[in-house]
């Protein structure tokens, strides 16, 4: 039993054990070695040189045991512990030169001079080697060395994560080399990993060497070229990471899927929008703004970029009272000079918009709050028209009567060609919005994106929480591409639209090419650590709603000078004189779903609004409900 707890204290101080006992043996021999070939004339007066060092090797452990020198982590050591050795080193050589005069009438104090010099910067070095591993080349490698890597970047955050795995010494992964374009670094080593070429020959190195991961660790490089980095790791068929990888990853506590993966969008063939900040600043700049939805993802992401522009007040509108008051203490942490007012209101209560106006009197308006779920509004039409629609209207209404300055609605590409409630709904909520622009002095715009990846109900968290459970991830349809855009994005683009509208326009990003909903689905597999086969993707269908592919702007909508500003787009939407009879439809068939859900997508849908309307109304709509409900529009056809 006692044979047993010594060996578990062995194992739990082996390298506070070893270091001991390499001090010991460093002093014992500094003392030997001096007295033997520096003195050799010394009189030793018949006393063996080994009382001397059985002296000093029990002094220097007795201050070494009182210093705690043999427990520091020398990984972190500083001066401080550098002066802990000498004066253990210093201690024990006042104990030898007290002995020696009390025994022999003489200190030896060259001597001792001479070793404890010799003792210290033998033991220094000892712990200078293994705070940059060079002991570790002596220790029996596994096996199995791990996944083999390439770290692109030899500067500070390359060297970084090899010392960090080297440290460890982790198995997850083995760094078999570095790229980097300096040429004064080529054929060098950093923490003994060569640096074997530069990114030009990236292809040829990962095809060579049989690298399995690729780690980006260059976090100032330009976003162009990061991108063109990350696309060509991508067709190597190796896995791509980026910073920060740290102690988790080598110490095991995470896996490979816990590192935080290259992030989707940089995959999406784009650069992120610029800001025009000094236009920004001149409007927002001590403005009252109010922004509703304040506590949803894009709703309150605007708020976090607003508040950089230091408006004066801002009011955080709201249906869910936890949300709104999340976002409202997130703001407070900032610390600005900005007032905040947390209100709790639904945009389909017209009074209490009176109430809230009349009290903040708001200069701007961001108008983010919806429903936006697209299976949930096919089923709760009347929810979306409800919100949607008349929620707008209601927002639209107060603004114009309460003078605002500015106000932007924030749409979606759904809106356009709509297959669904949603869309259908936000089309005529933009309708609205335009319309209200021709006859008030408060300018009204519309902003119009695609998919927000992290939102509510976004595809991303999704696919991330079905790949946690081990899958299979669901798609709807392999063929299905959409738009994708950041949620920071998404709100520089509303505030930028609102310095740039002049009135009744709709604005939309340029996002690049669409994205398979497949192919995002298999790069976050991968980009987790899995293979497609370990997790598998399951095809479940095209629900009730869904396009097989969104549009920004319909074809008649897109006109030769749209671009008025750096990928920010305006579309020319299709005319209407009024929105009132569609309203008036609406009411009629309110208590009729079918009938409700044609209306709208037919509306949403026509290419002459104010024709189609009035064959609507000729035709007496609500006698012809039994005909409509086998009706559905597809794609916009």
């Amino acid at each position: 039993m006692k044979m047993a707890i010594l060996v578990n204290v062995y194992r739990n101080n082996q390298k506070n054990v070893r270091f001991l006992l390499l001090d010991l043996l460093v002093i014992s021999a500094a003392l030997y070695l001096t007295a033997t070939f520096l003195f050799p004339t010394l009189a030793w007066g018949g006393v063996d040189i080994g009382t001397y060092i059985v002296i000093k090797t029990i002094s220097f452990s007795t201050f070494g045991f009182l210093l705690k020198i043999h427990k520091i982590d020398w990984r972190y050591a500083s001066i401080r512990e550098i002066q802990r050795v000498i004066v253990a080193l210093l201690g024990s050589d006042i104990i030898l030169f007290a002995y020696s005069q009390a025994q022999y009438g003489y200190g030896l104090g060259s001597l001792l001079v001479f070793q404890g010099m010799l003792a210290l910067n033998v033991i220094v070095g000892t712990r200078v080697l293994a705070r940059n591993h060079v002991f570790d080349m002596l220790k029996p490698h596994s096996n199995q060395p791990g996944r083999k890597a390439l770290i692109i970047g030899a500067g500070d955050s390359g060297q970084m994560i090899i010392r960090e795995l080297k440290e460890y010494r982790t198995n997850v992964l083995n760094v078999t080399g570095i790229l980097d374009d300096d040429p004064k670094l080529q054929s060098l080593y950093v923490h003994g990993v060569p640096i074997i070429g530069t990114t030009e020959a990236l292809e040829r190195i990962v095809q060579d060497h049989c690298i399995e991961v690729v780690i980006l660790a260059i976090p100032s490089l330009p976003y162009s070229r990061r991108l063109a980095l990350l696309k060509r790791i991508e067709r190597t068929g190796a896995e791509s990471h980026a910073l920060p990888i740290l102690s988790e990853l080598a110490t095991g506590k995470v896996s490979i899927s816990e590192i935080r993966e290259v992030k989707i969008e940089d995959l999406l063939g784009r650069e992120p929008v610029q800001l025009n900040i000094s236009g920004i600043s001149d409007h927002v700049e001590g403005a009252k703004v109010l922004v509703t939805g304040a506590g949803g993802s894009i709703g309150s992401e605007l708020c976090r970029q607003l508040i950089k522009f230091a408006p004066a007040e801002m009011i955080l509108l709201g249906h869910g009272e936890n949300s709104i008051y999340l976002i409202e203490r997130e703001l407070k942490a900032l610390e600005t000079d900005t007032l905040l007012h947390a209100v709790i209101g639904d945009v389909q209560d017209e009074h209490r918009l009176e109430e809230i106006f009349s009290m903040h009197k708001p200069d701007i308006i961001y108008h983010a709050a919806a429903h936006k779920h697209v299976p949930l509004m096919e089923d709760n039409p009347l929810e979306a028209v409800k919100n949607n629609i008349y929620g707008t209207k209601n927002m639209v209404n107060v603004s114009a009567r309460h003078h605002v300055n500015r106000f932007v609605m924030i749409s979606t590409d759904k809106a356009v060609n709509p297959t669904n409630v949603m869309g259908a709904t936000k089309r005529i909520a933009e309708m609205i919005v335009q319309e209200k622009a021709r006859s008030s002095d408060t300018i009204f715009s519309v902003v119009r994106f695609g998919n927000v990846l992290g939102s509510r109900g976004s595809v991303v968290p999704l696919f991330k929480e079905q790949i946690m459970r081990g899958g299979p991830v669901t798609v709807t349809d392999p063929e299905m591409t959409r738009y994708f855009m950041t949620i920071p994005e998404a709100s520089r683009l509303v505030i930028q639209a609102s310095v740039l509208a002049r009135g009744g326009e709709v604005f939309v990003l340029d996002m690049g090419e669409p994205v398979k909903i497949v192919d995002l689905a298999k790069k976050m597999i991968e980009l987790s650590g899995f293979t497609i086969e370990q997790i598998g993707i399951e095809v479940t269908g095209i629900r009730p709603g869904e396009k097989m592919y969104e549009e920004l702007l319909a074809t008649n909508e897109l006109r030769a000078d749209a671009n008025v500003f750096e990928k920010i787009f305006v579309g020319c939407t299709r005319p209407f004189t009024s929105v009132k009879p569609i309203l008036s439809l609406i009411e009629q068939l309110h208590d009729q779903r079918e009938a409700l859900i044609y209306l709208l997508l037919y509306v949403a849908n026509s290419t002459d609004i104010d024709r189609d309307v009035e064959r609507l109304f000729q035709s007496e709509i609500k006698r012809m409900t039994p005909s409509m409900n086998n009706m559905r529009l597809v794609d916009g056809n």
